[in-house]
């Protein structure tokens, strides 16, 4: 595999699956109050941004939604600190190919929002990137654990500033659901299926997934994976030293076959999942009042956004817990967009520095749905409890992390939709008894992306 920086990188279990019930309990405070526009903040001492009176930029990032319509409140603010004019442009997967044609045509984005460890070191292959300067680069010293600054680098340079993260090992439950059934969050897999057997039979499908959309897919087989195969073999995996028909990849393949081979848990059985997009997977587990298409839905701290798009409420309605315990340990994968110049300006340059301090993180924060690796961030920037604890949980984990397995792929084999990695797994969710024939379709393109 491609060197990657620390790229080989997860939050650590103990870390964050000792935030427990998450944070549940965390502590909470007020939100913080700011003498600047409502979504703004003061800006932070030592950051000075330039005047760009009538410089206009170009962001691209694959976000839609709230969660675009939460980053523009971002861009807003730096139009206002620099003069600037920002407009946000909507990228699609893989958004290497995306980059790839605007670059043909000259008309690159000035800063570009990379959602995948593998996608920053095709960019800077490919001679788009341009390391940061040096007013980003205090301001990553000063904010960021060195853990989080090497996945920025590439060959010892500093090109990206990681803006966003994610923990990617949650389950987000309806409570009423829950209550109804009496069923309690699961601490280990066997705890999880029994509890999806007594969902299922009370009436409510024990959980919505999001199969129409594979990269889903990929993380529910990573948290198995590096809970039921452990952190070094995750590792080894990651970086293709070991093969995908590695007897490691079956027990956690059959493991996973354990869920999606059942039908009746699955909102809408397989046919159901496999045209269900992520979106959809989390509104219809907080929709129907009694009868929600589900109970529960997997995936990262970034549900809350989606959630917000229902009258659920995170914290009472919408409640979560840590994915469950496969082996040992319990699982937390995390996941991250970088943002990285394209274009040697003086503006893109300025963004870098701007996303890369406690000003601009704090403005999405509020918002929800959102989680930064500034240490810098005040906790009471973040909307509520559940919020605030996945935050300080991922700031506690410092340095002792490892990062989505399939971000760190080649874009060819972890990246892209109705190929590789993406689309064996819908497969293999079409037909879960089908570990082997899965293990040897991803071992190909694996060995064809990586080149060994």
């Amino acid at each position: 595999m491609r060197e990657h920086g620390t790229g080989r990188t997860h939050l650590r279990w103990a870390a964050l699956a000792a935030a427990g019930a998450l944070a549940l309990t965390a502590c909470g405070g007020d939100a913080e109050k700011e003498p600047r526009a409502p979504q703004g903040a003061t800006a932070s001492p030592g950051m000075e941004l330039p005047r760009l009176d009538g410089e206009k930029l170009q962001v691209a990032a694959v976000w839609t939604g709230p969660e675009q319509e939460n980053f523009t409140k971002v861009l807003k603010e730096f139009e206002k600190r620099t003069g600037a004019s920002v407009t946000f442009v909507p990228a699609q997967d893989p958004i290497v190919t995306f980059l790839g044609t605007k670059i043909a045509g000259g008309a690159p984005p000035d800063v570009a929002l990379l959602p995948q460890v593998g996608a920053l070191v095709s960019a800077v292959e490919n001679k788009w990137a341009q390391p940061v300067g040096p007013e980003a680069q205090a301001q990553l010293d000063k904010n960021y654990s060195a853990g989080w600054k090497s996945l920025g680098a590439v060959g010892g340079t500093q090109y990206g500033v990681y803006y966003k993260a994610a923990n990617k090992s949650l389950i987000w439950y309806n409570a009423k659901a829950f209550e109804a059934a009496g069923v309690k969050p699961p601490k280990t897999w066997k705890e999880l299926i029994t509890a999806a057997d007594t969902l299922s039979a009370s009436g409510t499908p024990a959980v919505s997934v999001a199969g129409a959309d594979g990269w889903t897919l990929t993380d529910w087989f990573e948290n198995i994976y590096l809970s039921q195969a452990g952190p070094e073999k995750y590792d080894q995996l990651a970086k293709h030293e070991i093969k995908w028909t590695d007897d490691s990849v079956k027990q956690a393949l059959t493991t996973l076959g354990e869920l999606f081979g059942r039908g009746d848990f699955l909102a809408g059985g397989t046919s159901g999942a496999l045209a269900t997009e992520f979106p959809k997977s989390v509104t219809q587990t907080f929709t129907g009042g009694d009868r929600p298409a589900a109970a529960m839905v997997f995936e990262g701290d970034f549900v809350a956004v989606n959630i917000g798009q229902t009258e659920a409420k995170v914290g009472e309605d919408a409640l979560v817990f840590p994915f469950p315990a496969v082996g040992a340990k319990a699982p937390v994968v995390s996941g991250g967009d970088v943002a990285v110049a394209l274009k040697p300006s003086k503006g893109a340059q300025a963004l870098l520095t701007f996303l890369a301090s406690a000003d601009a993180a704090q403005i999405q924060a509020r918002e929800g749905g959102f989680v930064s690796p500034n240490k810098a961030v005040d906790p009471a920037a973040y909307p509520n409890d559940i919020q605030r604890g996945i935050a300080k949980a991922l700031i506690a984990a410092g340095d002792d992390f490892r990062f989505d397995m399939s971000d760190q792929a080649p874009a060819a084999f972890g990246g892209t939709p109705g190929a590789g990695e993406w689309k064996a797994l819908q497969d293999f969710l079409a037909n879960p008894s089908d570990v082997a024939g899965t293990q040897a379709k991803l071992e190909a393109d694996a060995a064809k992306a990586y080149g060994n």
